[in-house]
């Protein structure tokens, strides 16, 4: 069984957690030991950790995930009723393609379970992984990253850098859309840039996720796997000089968007990758963990699981097409209706709303087609 490849939380951990008070989120969490293994019955989160790191030609040195462990486990949890297990931690398998296995099996049997794994630490080829584990599970999967470059193939790269290319290219290819945030340009070449556009796939540079950190949720809302790069975080806030970054998310925002990925009704599983277990790097990734969990409880079970009696209905002419946008009676949150193909791939026949903001649906009464909507409407057609 894929659990058995699983390593206990630490007795160090174990002995940390029975200090604390009764009131941290180490006291609400249902542990690994050496002794148990936690019932998963009605259980929501997953924290597992992965101790894998050829895809950046770094050591599988354990990288303190105890240190992070009680980062976390001190913090204390909101009015949250939300279920959460600490599954304990993936050693590297004999090669990279074993531990790649163990993920993808592991974050298929967790999702069939509707329970959502937050995979912690490793190279983000890892993400890779995660992907695969919806092959078995009947639908079109929608990628977003938060990350400074595309990780698509360069020459002579790293996995880690790369794994994008393996996700585009290999069969059986169940990748609808990939949406980037926090890209900056000199990170990545033109014609990373010029594919992206291309392949009708989404990209928001660092600026303007950064001025307008709201841009972000209609794309949290769509996804179904979230990966985040840690590096994509400014240094001085995550303390990682190792790969110094003088530019890129600040600790508010990377917690901000971290807290839209929660809190988006379609997100089934999380990665957090590429991070270096500087002691700085623990708390930022416990905290940005602790906001994911604080969104994920405040779901609210909308689109694709509501019913659409639930919200307003408004139609915008536009030339010869009539756009259709819904708004929530619950959230106010907004939608947008894409008219698929007849023939389209059986697993796209669900996805019939695109999320988008109140500015997109005044532009579209100004005559401006949103470019979500465009972008989607051409990979229909590809």
């Amino acid at each position: 069984m894929v659990f058995d490849f699983l390593q206990p939380v630490s007795a160090s951990v174990e002995e940390f957690i029975s200090k604390l008070s009764n009131q941290t989120l180490g006291k609400k969490v249902a542990l690994h030991t050496q002794t148990d293994f936690p019932v998963l019955d009605n259980v929501s989160l997953a924290i597992i950790t992965v101790n894998e790191n050829r895809g950046a030609n770094k050591s599988n040195n354990d990288f303190a995930f105890e240190d992070f462990r009680k980062q976390l486990y001190s913090l204390y949890p909101g009015n949250w009723n939300v279920s959460i297990v600490d599954l304990g931690t993936i050693e590297a398998g004999a090669s990279i393609e074993d531990t790649y296995f163990v993920v993808k099996k592991l974050v298929e049997e967790l999702i069939k379970k509707r329970i959502t794994p937050i995979i912690i630490g490793g190279s983000q080829d890892l993400t890779y992984a995660m992907y695969r584990a919806y092959d078995n599970l009947d639908q079109m999967v929608n990628l977003v990253a938060v990350d400074n470059q595309f990780d698509f193939a360069k020459e002579n790269s790293l996995m880690s850098n790369s794994f994008l290319s393996k996700i585009v290219v290999e069969e059986p290819n169940n990748l609808f859309n990939y949406a980037n945030l926090g890209y900056q340009t000199y990170y990545n070449s033109q014609e990373e840039i010029d594919l992206i556009e291309k392949l009708y796939f989404e990209a928001y540079r660092l600026g303007e996720v950064s001025n307008n950190i709201a841009v972000a949720e209609p794309v949290f809302r769509d996804a179904d796997l979230v990966s985040i790069d840690v590096t994509a975080v400014q240094s001085s806030f995550s303390g990682n000089f190792l790969q110094f970054n003088p530019n890129g998310f600040n600790g508010k925002e990377i917690c901000a968007l971290t807290r839209y990925a929660g809190i988006s009704d379609k997100v089934s599983s999380l990665g957090i990758f590429n991070f270096n277990a500087t002691a700085q790097e623990n708390v930022l990734i416990a905290q940005m963990i602790w906001y994911f969990i604080e969104g994920f409880s405040f779901r609210s079970n909308e689109y694709p699981f509501g019913s659409k009696e639930n919200y307003i209905k408004y139609i915008v002419p536009i030339d010869d097409e009539e756009l259709v946008f819904y708004k929530s009676n619950k959230t106010a949150r907004w939608w947008i209706e894409i008219p698929f193909l007849t023939n389209v791939n059986n697993k796209l026949k669900r996805i019939t709303l695109l999320p988008c903001t109140n500015e997109d649906y005044l532009a579209a009464c100004e005559q401006e087609i949103p470019e979500r909507w465009w972008k989607a409407q051409r990979r229909n057609v590809l």
